[in-house]
């Protein structure tokens, strides 16, 4: 059978056309298969209770309403939050001083900001337990004839200052923004007599916004669902909602309450994945 030049051409436009789509059906199989198809089966099994085969929402009532896995949230939400905060501020300093500091301390300093990705968590968390606890290492150098006590272990002011540790390599993506800006740009600043502040406020945070959100966003979504720090570092009660999920599924085989726990908790994650959209889609708008 003969085709037509123009039945070839349709078939051939066809074929075009679907070509981009077969490319892109692998990793959209992916993506059901290993992220939508869990998070449907999570909401479905958060949605039942024990062998009732009817909906309900008492899984949800109960950590919404309970107060002690309000508590557990509100402190979860705290931690993460403020590791947040302190972590972009640390992050903002490191990476002015290697952007605006070329010599071999600020080589150093991006060197190191580098370290804590080439050492595993679990490691990372035992060294800082040594060093953080009481009698441990900080407490033996600032004895200096009286007892110190630092009692960062199984509080909140310990969770946060490891966070911190882990979240420092987030200074290049900052850095990574700062190096597109001009020198001719700061030099034209300071020649009209702008300060530090000023250059601070008008030139380097315009250009850092986008990396300030997006950094932010991975800081929380890394925090919020943690478990390996706040299981050895944290304390029996409040609890971060890691170690709650943990527990409602191996200690308390409550599976369907650890699938309710599971959908709360990538809710609030989705939270800082629409700032990470949102920021993607206006990128013109921080600049």
């Amino acid at each position: 059978m003969v085709l037509s030049k123009q039945t070839k051409r349709a078939v051939i436009g066809r074929r075009q056309k679907l070509t981009p789509y077969l490319l892109v059906l692998p990793a959209f199989l992916v993506v059901l298969g290993l992220i939508v198809y869990p998070v449907l089966t999570a909401v479905n099994l958060s949605l039942h209770s024990g062998s009732a085969t009817r909906l309900t929402g008492a899984n949800y009532r109960y950590f919404l309403t309970d107060p002690v896995q309000l508590k557990n949230i509100g402190y979860t939400l705290f931690v993460a939050v403020m590791t947040v905060v302190l972590a972009l501020l640390i992050d903002l300093l490191l990476a002015l001083y290697i952007r605006f500091n070329q010599n071999r301390l600020s080589r150093l300093v991006m060197a190191l900001t580098i370290l804590p990705q080439f050492i595993p968590g679990l490691v990372a968390v035992y060294s800082m337990m040594l060093v953080v606890r009481n009698g441990g290492t900080l407490s033996r150098l600032a004895q200096a004839g009286h007892t110190f006590n630092p009692n960062l272990m199984y509080s909140a002011k310990g969770l946060i200052m490891v966070n911190l540790w882990f979240n420092i390599p987030f200074a290049l993506l900052l850095l990574a923004s700062l190096t597109s800006i001009q020198e001719a740009s700061i030099e034209s600043a300071r020649d009209v007599g702008a300060n530090r502040w000023q250059l601070l406020q008008k030139i380097i945070l315009p250009a850092t916004y986008k990396q300030f959100f997006i950094a932010g966003a991975f800081i929380f979504m890394g925090n919020v669902g943690s478990f390996t720090t706040p299981f050895l570092m944290g304390g029996n009660t409040p609890q971060m909602l890691g170690v709650v999920l943990y527990k409602e599924f191996n200690q308390y085989l409550d599976y369907n309450r650890a699938a309710a726990l599971s959908v709360i908790l990538f809710a609030l994650c989705s939270l800082s994945a629409i700032v990470y959209v949102i920021v993607n889609m206006r990128r013109e708008k921080w600049r």
